[in-house]
């Protein structure tokens, strides 16, 4: 989930850097969508992983 948040991260620079505005901001949202999505599911993980050890 991580990789994907990245790819669309660089996908944002390099369509801001080309002038295609729209592109890059569609693609910054999606970026920091799954960067929540991910850092939520990170957190769900390592809240089951401490309580299983417990």
């Amino acid at each position: 989930m991580l990789r994907w948040a990245i790819i669309f991260f660089v996908i944002a620079i390099v369509a801001a850097v080309l002038g295609f505005g729209g592109i890059a901001g569609a693609a910054s949202g999606i970026a920091t969508l799954l960067f929540y999505v991910f850092i939520i599911l990170f957190v769900i993980g390592l809240i089951m992983h401490l309580v299983r050890k417990a």
